[in-house]
């Protein structure tokens, strides 16, 4: 179906009202839990073919996390969909006030390979939940899980409610040409940028989910073998093609041998001593990134790891050491299993170090001092923070998920996902058996100025 019919045929689907009904919301989720529920086997294979995933990590972090957002959904929408009364300021009496949550209307989602069905479902259920219709635009480096997608949402929903357009990047130019009522976008920093700019052109307003280089400071408090433990996990969960992954290790220079040995054998402990043969280890999506990643290796500074297998584009997960600012692996967000380690002299220089760089998608802090921790929770912003482990932050729906500055703008999860996809509408109902006429002209100065005093102060 041609891109503009799908796009016209929601809108006059949105038009006829269906989707403001809560009921239908609650009908169209339950469908697609039950959908994803009975593709979990297939959901798995699709996810094991275009990234090597593991049947255990594909639903931890994907079939699962969706399932668990769906439901979030189901138990929350008629809360989140209610008209809320809000307090009317003394100067509308008689009126009352309130807010009532508005879909968009026909919205534009954009996901991205490296947790492609996650990232295609999670956002799908917020939108249907907040009462839109969805165009969808999965990946084309993940073909297996878009494909997939394609076939789930259409035994689930009509094209002129939810539609899927697969395709590269002719698809996605042809898309965002499109006037949509709402984008949502994952994906890289250099997209981003083209996504908001085809958003100016229509004044679309945009929910940008991006990355960037996500420190993980470490100071000399810590608990090393645990943040070592939790370090290795975050990082080459999913070959390190995570958004929020570590992107590198800033600690004390005082631990930083201890804490080098540690990682190293938390690295065999989790992976073996041969990662390239463990089944459950994934691989890199392309032969480009493959390729991009392997130029940001330098041989001279690799502690751990580093071998590789171009035919089955793996790279085991890489330790680097006596790393510097301007090494090619600090030139921009790695999103593979490369770990560099600098260090700091003193806690205060961090601030230094971090203050004048791109705000972060998530920061990370090992530290038991508790004033250092506060500090840093003030002085440093990001798009969100985990302390004392890394990357789970964003598995709760009682917290938004999204960036800041260069990392995004706008959150979703649980209820911020719901908003997301919402427009609050305030709404003033004035009452007409009384009129205090104290705004009309001809204006009484003393008597309605100290009325508009009292009112207005």
């Amino acid at each position: 179906m041609d891109i503009t019919d799908i796009i016209q045929k929601q809108r006059q689907f949105f038009a006829t009202g269906v989707t403001l009904h809560v009921d239908y919301r609650i009908r169209q989720l339950t469908k697609l839990r039950e959908a994803v529920r009975a593709r979990e086997k297939d959901i798995t294979a699709a996810l094991q073919q275009d990234l090597g995933k593991s049947a255990f990590e594909g639903y931890l972090c994907e079939s699962g996390m969706a399932l668990s957002e769906i439901s979030y959904m189901l138990r929350h929408v008629r809360e989140y969909a209610r008209e809320k009364t809000v307090p009317t300021a003394l100067a509308q009496f008689p009126a009352r006030s309130s807010v009532k949550p508005m879909p968009y209307g026909t919205v534009l989602i954009m996901s991205p390979w490296n947790y492609p069905f996650l990232l295609t479902i999670e956002p799908l259920a917020d939108a249907i939940a907040a009462g839109n219709t969805v165009v969808l635009k999965p990946s084309a480096y993940s073909p297996a899980t878009s494909a997939l997608v394609a076939d789930l949402v259409a035994s689930c929903f009509p094209p002129e409610y939810v539609a899927v357009v697969t395709g590269g990047r002719q698809e996605n130019a042809a898309l965002l040409e499109q006037k949509f009522d709402l984008v949502f976008f994952t994906g890289s920093q250099a997209v981003g940028k083209e996504v908001l700019r085809h958003c100016a052109e229509h004044l679309t307003p945009a929910v940008l989910e991006l990355g960037g280089k996500s420190p993980c400071i470490v100071d000399e408090t810590a608990n090393l073998p645990m943040a070592a433990r939790r370090i290795v996990f975050g990082k080459y969960l999913n070959c390190g093609q995570t958004c929020v992954a570590p992107d590198y290790i800033l600690c004390a220079a005082s631990v930083k041998d201890k804490l080098l040995q540690l990682l190293q054998e938390e690295m065999v402990r989790q992976y073996g001593a041969t990662p390239l043969r463990n089944p459950d280890y994934g691989r890199i999506v392309s032969e480009k990134h493959y390729n991009r990643l392997m130029g940001l290796l330098d041989p001279a500074k690799i502690v751990k790891g580093g071998s590789s297998d171009p035919a089955a584009l793996q790279i085991e997960p890489t330790l680097m050491d006596h790393v510097s600012w301007s090494d090619p692996v600090m030139g921009e967000e790695i999103f593979g299993p490369i770990l560099p380690v600098l260090t700091y002299d003193r806690f205060s220089d961090i601030y230094t170090l971090l203050q004048d760089r791109q705000k972060p998608l998530a920061l990370y802090l090992f530290s038991q001092d508790r004033a250092r921790i506060a500090a840093v929770k003030d002085r440093i912003p990001s798009g969100g923070m985990c302390i004392n482990d890394t990357v789970i932050h964003l598995a709760t729906c009682n917290m938004g998920f999204g960036g800041v500055g260069e990392s995004g703008m706008g959150s979703y999860h649980g209820r911020d996902g719901f908003n997301a996809f919402s427009h609050t509408r305030s709404i003033l109902d004035k009452k007409s058996w009384m009129d205090i006429p104290i705004r009309y002209q001809p204006y009484h100065h003393r008597p309605y100025l100290a009325l508009a005093k009292l009112f207005l102060r």
